[in-house]
C-alpha cells in the first residue's frame, strides 16, 4: 500500500530543478527540518501539507535566514554575493509572504513552494526588501520561527531616497509614461515634503523599533551598504560569520568592473554582473534640498544609532 501511494505522488509531483550536489541520506533530519515539521503540523487542521523532498535528497524547506531589506540598500546585490558560497540556496524571485495578504493567507505551504531545493546542510534564504517598512511583518515572521537569522542591509537614508525615486522614474520612462521631477516629491508649499514615502522609509529607527518588539538585536545583522558597495568582501565575511558558515567566499570572488562603474562576481572561472537597472546614476539635486534632506535625517540617524549601538559614515547636518 505505502509503494502504491509514493508511486501516485510521484506521477503527481511536477518534474523540478534541484541543485546537482551529491545525494544525502534523507533519513539524516537536522533542527531546521525538525522545527519545520513541527510548524506545519500546527499550521494544518488536516494535516495535509506535502513533503516536498525529492529523491537526490533535497528539498524544500522553510528559510532559515531572510533578508528583510531596506529597498534600494542593495538586498539584490547582497543576496547574489552571498549565493556564492555553497551552503546558500536562495529563492530568487522577491516573494513577499509576510506583507501582502493574498500571499500570505496561502499559508505555509504556499510559503514553502516558493522556496529552492536544498540540502540538509544548506541555509536557504529569502530576500523581499518590503519587509522591513512593513508594520505586520516582524510579529508574523516571529510567530513562524522566533530563532529566524535575519539581515539588513541599510544606505546612507539621503542616498536612499534618491536612489528610490530613481527606480521609480526608470519605471515610468521604460513604459514611455510621464513622471514628476524629483523636487516635485521632496519639496511642498516651500518646505522638505516629509508625507514623500521614499522619506518615511529612510526613517531606520521607526521601523528597527517594530522589529526589536519581537527579535534580539543578536539576531538582526545590518549589512553597511554603502561599504558593500566600494568594498565587498568585508562585509560578506561578517554575513558569513553570522550565519555560521565556514568561511568560503573570498576576495578573488570580487572584481570592479570599470565600464560599469561597480564590483561584479566571479564564480568558478565564470564572471557575471548585476543586472543594468543597479548602479543607475540618481538625478541632480540642488545643493540647498540635500541640505534639507541630511538636516531632516540627522535626529532619526542618532536615534538609530543609539538603537543599534552602531554608527554608520552618514551625511550629518552640521550647523554652521
Amino acid at each position: 500500500m505505502a509503494a502504491f501511494l509514493l508511486g501516485a505522488v510521484l506521477l503527481i509531483v511536477q518534474p523540478e530543478i534541484v541543485p546537482s550536489r551529491p545525494a544525502i541520506n534523507s533519513k539524516t533530519e537536522t533542527s531546521s527540518q525538525s522545527v519545520q515539521r513541527e510548524l506545519l503540523k500546527k499550521t494544518s487542521q488536516k494535516n495535509d501539507f506535502k513533503e516536498n523532498i525529492h529523491s537526490n535528497g533535497s528539498c524544500r524547506q522553510l528559510p532559515q535566514t531572510i533578508i528583510i531589506g531596506v529597498r534600494k540598500g542593495g538586498t539584490r546585490a547582497l543576496l547574489e554575493m552571498l549565493s556564492l558560497h555553497p551552503d546558500i540556496a536562495a529563492a530568487e524571485s522577491e516573494v513577499h509572504f509576510f506583507d501582502w495578504e493574498d500571499h500570505y493567507r496561502n499559508g505555509l505551504q504556499w510559503y514553502i513552494n516558493q522556496m529552492p531545493f536544498s540540502y540538509p546542510h544548506q541555509i536557504t534564504v529569502e530576500k523581499t526588501p518590503a519587509y522591513f517598512t512593513s508594520p505586520k511583518v516582524p510579529e508574523r515572521v516571529y510567530n513562524m520561527n522566533e530563532s529566524m537569522r535575519l539581515l539588513l542591509i541599510l544606505r546612507d537614508p539621503s542616498e536612499r531616497v534618491l536612489s528610490d525615486y530613481t527606480q521609480v522614474f526608470y519605471n515610468h520612462m521604460q513604459k514611455h509614461k510621464p513622471y514628476p521631477s524629483i523636487e516635485q516629491f521632496l519639496i511642498k508649499d516651500g518646505e522638505l515634503n516629509v508625507d514623500y514615502k521614499a522619506i518615511n522609509r529612510s526613517l531606520y529607527y521607526i521601523h528597527m523599533q517594530n522589529w526589536l518588539k519581537y527579535f534580539p538585536l543578536d539576531h538582526i545583522h545590518i549589512v553597511d551598504g554603502d561599504k558593500l558597495i566600494k568594498d565587498p568582501f568585508p562585509e560578506i565575511e561578517k554575513v558569513e560569520r553570522f550565519l555560521k558558515l565556514s568561511p568560503q567566499i573570498n576576495a578573488s570572488n570580487f572584481y570592479f568592473n570599470k565600464t560599469k562603474g561597480f564590483y561584479c562576481l566571479r564564480d568558478s572561472g565564470r564572471e557575471r554582473c548585476l543586472h543594468e537597472s543597479k548602479g543607475r546614476a540618481h538625478p541632480q539635486v540642488d545643493t540647498r534640498l540635500l541640505e534639507k534632506l541630511h538636516e531632516y535625517f540627522h535626529e532619526p540617524n542618532k536615534k538609530f544609532f543609539e538603537l543599534v549601538g552602531r554608527t554608520f559614515d552618514w551625511h550629518s547636518f552640521v550647523a554652521s
